[in-house]
């Protein structure tokens, strides 16, 4: 805790003090520097020593790491001042959740602590219950854990068979059920847990020493077997009415809107997980050589170390243009009713970086086990440990699939009150360097445009019911945003330093513009193709697709292997 608190005193450290408009990564000061430092020492001289051991919830090693990330003050990022945080935001949060992203299965452990263990409380919790409950999570002396699936409810999470009844006196809730895959089951102290009682929804603060509270056996699982994960089993549990978190009937506001923060927190720990994965490539094919040549000196293996670069570039760009508008619209609000309105508004967002970060990352551990050939299959190479461990997170916070619905179900909503890109998604060409760039960006809305004329036939008025349309439309607004954020970004870079010096951001955004509208192309004919049932409406509609005219495509390859130059020479990420 020290040590943070020594560079919080130190310097001026404040939300109100930055302007978060379109935030990126350059614009972290070197006082937040410090705090990454500050992480990347703790990955280094503790977490990696207990990895290498092996963690295990028996050798009380997981727990051991928790206290000491609540000594420095890691835990506490999120949590306001007052119960022992720094109330720093979400942009230094993901900072910290992606430098522990390369922390293995402790990083689900941690980022599901400091989430959904720690922020329904900072939100939504009481003056009494933040008093009690924010200075144990945010110093590790409790570890918190979050209970909403159910075996029975899967993605529909908000379908819940565990249920609470008021006793008699009306002094205690009696809890029943059970709640299935809880990340930090047998670590956690304290546990949200959902039930419904005949007002709805309702989110109660369970403590583990609570007579009736029990976990079943550790789960066997594909891969983050450092972590916990068991069934909370709930019996007769005496839950007293102070316990209540947020109002009764209304926990589906908790229960949303924190999975949609728990979202972009995990967006991070992916572009962090990732990051790893290209260093461990990059340095094993400068030493591994074939046919008397360094791995790294084949173009088609440097094509894949691009392509992991260039979609870490599209992945960061996003993310942390998110948590900037996130932390700037959350700073004025001063009710749970503003606070849930603001939330929900980044609902697509955060979805958009969920699906999009983690399917990155199952890429680029995926190529990074390719680069490595056999050695890559064994276990005592890391590469393999990364490949299982990164399959959850498809699965996470609501599995891609539910996650592109809720994308798609967003965006149908903007279309209908005539919004189909908000304010904050607009930009505007001022940089003539970036022209070819906002052609595909333009050009890329035109298409969508197309589509959305096209749910004016007959597939309009079922559209919530054809999944594979949904999916379609999904995709294509998360390749619009990524797209879209890159360019924010190296306009930004390139106002504030020059083309000269911004050379590999103006490559990476121009490989993720082009092959982005591509992608974009390619799905709108989808779209229209099996949407429009009428050969002549079909027919004019593929027609105005194919009469865009785009900017001339380019050579790839060349591109690309001038951006990993520098990460050739560094074995690191770089931009």
């Amino acid at each position: 805790m020290e040590q943070i608190q020594h560079l919080i005193s130190d310097t001026n450290l404040t939300n109100s003090s930055m302007t978060y408009s379109y935030f990126t990564p350059e614009d972290f000061t070197d006082d937040y520097e410090m705090i990454a430092k500050t992480t990347k020492q703790f990955l280094k001289l503790d977490v990696k020593p207990q990895l290498e051991k092996g963690l295990s919830i028996e050798n009380q090693n997981v727990r051991v790491l928790f206290e000491k990330a609540g000594d420095i003050g890691l835990l506490g990022i999120e949590v306001p001042e007052a119960y022992g945080g720094f109330e720093l935001g979400k942009m230094v949060a993901g900072l910290v959740a992606e430098i522990m992203g390369a922390a293995g299965s402790f990083s689900v452990s941690f980022n599901i602590h400091v989430g959904v263990g720690t922020l329904p409380y900072v939100y939504f919790g009481t003056e009494a219950q933040k008093e009690k409950y924010l200075p144990k999570l945010t110093s590790g002396e409790w570890i918190g854990a979050y209970a909403l699936t159910e075996s029975n409810a899967g993605s529909d999470a908000l379908n819940s068979k565990t249920t609470a009844v008021l006793n008699k006196e009306g002094t205690d809730w009696i809890l029943n059920g059970e709640k299935q895959w809880i990340t930090n089951a047998h670590l956690a102290d304290c546990y949200v847990v959902f039930g419904k009682i005949a007002e709805g929804m309702t989110a109660f603060i369970v403590e583990r020493t609570f007579e009736g509270v029990s976990v079943g056996p550790e789960e066997k699982k594909m891969g983050i077997n450092g972590s916990s994960t068991a069934t909370l089993i709930l019996e007769d549990v005496k839950i007293p009415v102070g316990n209540v978190l947020g109002e009764i009937g209304k926990g589906h506001h908790i229960a949303l809107n924190i999975l949609n923060m728990a979202r972009l927190k995990l967006a991070f720990a992916n572009i962090g997980t990732a990051k790893h994965a290209l260093h461990l490539s990059v340095a094993y094919a400068k030493e591994r050589k074939q046919f008397s040549k360094a791995l790294i000196g084949f173009t088609m293996i440097q094509e894949k170390v691009a392509n992991m670069a260039v979609r870490i570039f599209g992945a960061e760009s996003a993310a942390y243009r998110t948590a900037g508008a996130m932390d700037e619209a959350l700073q004025s609000v001063d009710s749970v009713e503003e606070l849930v309105r603001i939330v929900a508004d980044f609902m697509i967002d955060c979805a958009i970086n969920k699906v999009n970060s983690s399917e990155a990352l199952d890429y680029i551990v995926d190529e990074a086990v390719q680069i490595h050939g056999g050695y890559g299959y064994m276990q005592e190479y890391e590469v393999e440990n990364l490949y299982r461990d990164a399959r959850i997170n498809r699965i996470f916070e609501g599995t891609n699939e539910i996650n592109r619905l809720a994308i798609a179900k967003g965006l149908l909503k903007k279309i209908e009150k005539g919004q189909l890109w908000s304010a904050k998604n607009e930009v505007d060409n001022r940089t003539h360097a970036l022209t070819r760039h906002y052609g595909y960006l333009v050009k890329a809305k035109q298409l969508i445009g197309i589509v959305v004329k096209a749910l004016a036939g007959p597939l309009g008025e079922s559209i919530e019911e054809e999944q594979e349309y949904l999916g379609l439309l999904a995709s294509m607004n998360e390749r619009l945003f990524i797209m879209e954020s890159a360019l924010l970004r190296t306009e930004k870079a390139l106002i504030k330093n020059g083309e000269s010096e911004e050379k590999k951001k103006m490559l990476m955004s121009d490989v993720i513009c082009e092959e982005g509208y591509r992608s974009i192309q390619t799905a709108a004919i989808s779209f229209v193709s099996s949407a429009l049932p009428d050969e002549d409406s079909r027919g004019l509609m593929l027609m105005e697709i194919q009469a865009i005219s785009a900017p001339l495509y380019s050579n790839m390859f060349i591109k690309k292997r001038e951006i990993i130059q520098g990460i050739i020479e560094s074995a690191r990420y770089s931009v």
